[in-house]
């Protein structure tokens, strides 16, 4: 106890003292070369649509609607667009980059511009879902939809925004009755730096995980631009969450460990004055983060992220350079941890403690998970760089935090964590408790069966939560419910239609969205992408 009121303590002092001085000011600038550096180049597909579709309502489909093939491209290309108005287009899969068209007159000459709507949509309900009067809690204008008024045709025209779809309607909102025109060359100009997958399933890999593998690759493909984006239609930055998981699944499929470097330079870089690593950044016009983004969680999967890109490229020159941020992130999420080695939110400053979206999920007992994770994952960083010396109290903390979990937080009758004042039990809860290495598998085990079979217990609402729960069940010897769970969760969304993965995802709801609106949900976002991992890591569990 004494050790870890002088470890507080210090710490504190030191956060006074940087808030008169920047902690790494002498630093921030060489980082943020060395992000520069790493920078990659986006690799150029060049895609046209396959077909003209139209939209089905289907009570039976994901959201409600599904698009079937009406007619060739061609007809499109060489038909008086007057008479279409209104065009819908498939580009076959899920794409990120840049559009063009081009225009020609059919008859006549042009004696008035012509104005055209192009919305560009993800999946078949946000492309049939009316965005207005907007019902989301995020900005209208993420939505792909653009107004352009051409005042000369016979041209290519091209859309400045980048945009992230599958599927193109276009609507004639405006034209001459004095000539004819028709739109052709629809083109895709597709973006990303993953470049070429450089692992192989086993060849008696079931059908199903290949599906779920093939898809998870290209979520990981679209995201991967000069950053590891979480989503390339919404958000369009860099969170730290992410890019742990990106990173994981980046390891067994396109090995682009320039990509992950840059990222940590970058969150190196742009931490705040305190050496806090902020949750987002953005890389236009410059590098900059989302100032007051601070997210306890995510801050402390900096130091996982650098441990394994360590493990992935024995880059100690990288890792040694960055250790003092790592070493940083410990010490800041070591003040949330009270008198009785709990975490206590009140205990130091206000922060984000985010675990998944879920209305309602209690943080307290995940987050003693969280940081016992983060302990064991910066402690082992510190063994690898020879700096194990300089903080040799974690483990003493961490066996003591373990303790602590299991006399307050553990309800020895339900067998489960309860967490909260209210004593919530959740999937999450269990789920960081054995991750943290509280548990034994045993009880692992009984935790994580007694919640999924407790139709009181709060369920993950993202693939993002749901990695942590995959995680947990491998961790504790659960490899058969592990296959199962993985293989209907996401499994599910590939039946349903993915061909990226989804934000958010329940299956027992497919309206779910942490922004009251799903058109505004991503269906191609980064913290989805983890199957490639579980799949080539244990691939005794999954692959056969």
């Amino acid at each position: 106890m004494k050790h870890l009121f002088t470890l507080c303590t210090m710490m504190l002092l030191t956060i006074i003292n940087s808030n008169a001085q920047d902690l790494f000011a002498n630093q921030r600038n060489a980082w943020l070369q060395k992000a520069e550096e790493a920078k990659p180049a986006l690799h150029e597909t060049i895609v046209h649509p396959q077909s003209i579709v139209r939209a089905v309502a289907d009570k039976n489909a994901y959201q409600g609607w599904r698009f079937e093939k009406q007619d060739e491209i061609e007809k499109l290309y060489t038909t008086n667009f007057k008479e279409l108005k209104t065009v819908t287009v498939d580009f076959g899969k899920h794409l990120t980059g840049y559009f063009s068209f081009h225009t020609r007159i059919l008859t006549n000459c042009e004696d008035a511009p012509v104005r055209l709507k192009f919305t560009f949509a993800e999946t078949p309900a946000e492309l049939n879902t009316p965005f207005d009067p907007w019902k989301g809690s995020l900005s209208r204008a993420w939505m792909q939809d653009e107004t352009i008024t051409l005042t000369r045709l016979n041209e290519t025209v091209s859309i400045p925004r980048r945009i992230a779809f599958r599927y193109l309607k276009i609507e004639l909102l405006g034209s001459s009755a004095y000539y004819d025109f028709a739109i052709d060359n629809l083109t895709f100009r597709a973006v990303s730096s993953a470049g070429d997958v450089k692992t192989n399933l086993q060849p008696q890999c079931p059908p199903i995980v290949q599906d779920i593998h093939r898809v998870a690759i290209e979520t990981l493909r679209e995201c991967m631009q000069t950053v590891y984006e979480d989503g390339p239609k919404r958000d369009q930055r860099l969170w730290v969450g992410d890019l742990y998981l990106e990173a994981l699944a980046n390891r067994y499929s396109f090995q682009n460990f320039q990509l992950t470097k840059r990222c940590l330079y970058l969150f190196a870089g742009l931490s705040d004055e305190n050496g806090v690593v902020i949750a987002n950044i953005f890389e236009h016009p410059e590098p900059h983060p989302q100032k007051g983004q601070l997210c306890l969680t995510y801050s402390m999967l900096f130091n996982s992220t650098l441990l394994e890109y360590l493990k992935d490229t024995n880059d100690y020159e990288t890792a040694h350079d960055l250790w003092c941020v790592a070493r940083r992130q410990m010490e800041y999420a070591l003040n949330y941890v009270n008198k009785d080695y709990l975490f206590d939110p009140n205990q130091y400053v206000s922060n984000w403690f985010f675990l998944d979206w879920r209305d309602g999920l209690d943080a307290h007992t995940p987050m003693q998970g969280a940081i016992l994770f983060a302990l064991s994952q910066s402690y082992e960083l510190a063994q690898m760089l020879g700096k194990e010396k300089e903080v040799s109290e974690w483990p003493r903390i961490a066996n003591r935090m373990k303790k602590a979990a299991r006399r307050h937080l553990y309800d020895k009758q339900q067998k489960v964590f309860v967490s909260g004042a209210n004593r919530q039990v959740s999937v999450l809860s269990q789920a960081w408790m054995i991750i943290g290495e509280v548990t034994t598998e045993k009880e692992g085990r009984e935790a994580i069966q007694q919640v999924l079979t407790n139709e009181q217990s709060v369920m993950p609402g993202t693939p993002y939560g749901t990695h942590y729960l995959i995680e947990a069940m491998v961790r504790c010897g659960m490899h058969q419910e592990a296959r199962s769970y993985l293989t209907e969760y996401w499994g599910g969304m590939v039946k349903k239609g993915a061909d990226t993965f989804w934000e958010a995802y329940d299956p027992k709801n497919d309206f779910i969205s942490p922004y009251g609106f799903f058109p505004v949900n991503s269906a191609c976002h980064a913290w989805s992408c983890t199957p490639v991992y579980f799949i080539h890591k244990y691939p005794e569990t999954f692959q056969r």
